[in-house]
């Protein structure tokens, strides 16, 4: 077993508390995980577990309410606003179930938005490179609306990827895709954690958790050990529209 001293993300002992009205919600209770650099992890639990909280204190989006998240290095549980962006734009590529590009700018333009964000030079070089990585080589002047979905979501890829992050953490990014084209996808993000990235899959399905070398299971805030459950079967999906082709 590796040493967790090592590990590229570390996360301890973390608490996430929201207060609705009168009522206290402890979304996380004591969270600890590790994850070194070159896994692909999945994160699973049904709705209302606490992996979206998890994901997005992993993806400094959010702060817990107490412990520690040391990523790369530096711990980011305690890091401002500003520090917590750069942290953001630096370490983490993130890929959504829903592509999240934008409808007027091309693959190429949309690839690149990190690195005009980061202020890095040569984008233009870099977003055609990430886009020939995932297949889209000849597709970098096409609009979003003019690619499927799988296309879209390469192109998500390619815009995680283009800083070469410390971590590409993706939420859910099959789940608005057919399950020919949701297959494919997985074996990019396997083909891209082969060539050295870390990846982690946050997901409710267990087909898809399956395609990772492990996967963390979440309940009621807490991790539950694999020998404390029983491998519960695919999660009822939330409702997405399904894209089709890749």
């Amino acid at each position: 077993m590796r040493n967790d001293n090592s590990a590229l993300l570390r996360a301890t002992d973390l608490v996430k508390t929201y207060v609705l009205g009168d009522n206290i919600v402890n979304a996380l209770n004591g969270v600890s995980i590790a994850i070194h650099e070159g896994e692909m992890v999945a994160i699973r639990g049904p709705s209302g577990s606490g992996k979206s909280t998890l994901m997005n204190i992993l993806g400094c989006l959010d702060r817990p309410t107490s412990g520690t998240y040391v990523l790369a290095g530096d711990d980011v549980s305690r890091m401002g606003d500003n520090a917590l962006a750069e942290a953001r734009n630096r370490k983490i590529g993130f890929v959504f179930q829903t592509f999240n590009l934008l409808p007027r700018m091309n693959a190429l333009e949309n690839a690149e938005l990190p690195l005009l964000y980061g202020g890095a030079s040569n984008a233009k070089k870099k977003s055609r490179e990430a886009l020939t990585r995932v297949g889209l080589g000849e597709r970098v002047h096409h609009l979003p609306n003019q690619l499927s979905g799988g296309q879209r979501q390469r192109v998500a890829i390619a815009r995680a990827i283009v800083t070469n992050p410390a971590i590409i953490l993706a939420d859910e990014p099959t789940g608005a895709l057919d399950t020919r084209t949701g297959e494919e996808i997985l074996d990019l993000f396997k083909k891209l954690n082969a060539e050295g990235s870390t990846i982690i899959i946050v997901t409710h399905d267990l087909k898809v958790a399956e395609h990772c070398q492990r996967e963390i299971y979440l309940r009621d805030g807490k991790i539950v050990p694999s020998e404390m459950r029983r491998l519960a079967p695919t999660e009822p999906m939330a409702q997405a529209t399904v894209e089709k082709g890749a």
